[in-house]
C-alpha cells in the first residue's frame, strides 16, 4: 500500500473508533432502570448510582409548586410505600398530571431520600377509575 492510502486507512479507522466510542457512551448515559417505589427502596446503595424511572400514584394534596420546581409524593398502590419527588425539569408538566394520576419520574435518587426528576410522564388511562374508587368526583366537561 502507498503511504497516502495508509494515512487514509488509519484516519478512517480512528474516526470510526471515535464515533463508536461516542455512540456507546451516549447510549450508556441514556439507559434508565424502570422501578416501582418498593423496588427502589430494595435496591439500596445501587439506587444512588444510576439513573432511574420510578412509577407510582400521585398522593392527593401533595403537589406543591416552588418557583420553577414542583414537589409531590408518589405511592405504590399495593405496598403503600411513598417516595417524595422534586421535579426540576424545564418542560411543563403534562396536563394529565394531578392527584391520583400514575406518574413516571425520570431522574436520580438522592441520599436525602428525595427523588430528583428531570422528566415527568403522567398516565391517564386509569386515573378516573382511581378517583371514583377514592370517592372523588371529577369536575368539568369529562364523563
Amino acid at each position: 500500500m502507498r503511504p497516502k492510502q495508509l494515512k487514509f486507512l488509519f484516519g478512517s479507522v480512528a474516526i470510526l473508533l471515535a464515533l463508536g466510542y461516542l455512540g456507546f457512551s451516549g447510549f450508556q448515559e441514556s439507559v434508565a432502570y424502570f422501578q416501582t417505589v418498593p423496588e427502589l427502596y430494595a435496591s439500596k446503595e445501587k439506587a444512588y448510582e444510576r439513573r432511574l424511572k420510578v412509577s407510582g400514584d400521585v398522593v392527593a394534596g401533595s403537589i406543591t409548586r416552588e418557583g420553577t420546581g414542583v414537589k409531590f409524593v408518589i405511592e405504590d398502590a399495593q405496598s403503600k410505600a411513598k417516595l417524595p419527588v422534586h421535579y426540576v425539569g424545564s418542560s411543563p408538566l403534562p396536563d394529565t398530571f394531578r392527584d391520583y394520576a400514575t406518574a413516571v419520574a425520570d431522574g436520580t435518587y438522592g441520599r436525602d431520600g428525595v427523588f430528583t426528576a428531570t422528566k415527568i410522564e403522567a398516565k391517564c388511562a386509569s386515573k378516573y377509575e382511581k378517583e371514583a374508587a377514592a370517592g372523588v368526583i371529577a369536575t368539568g366537561g369529562g364523563k
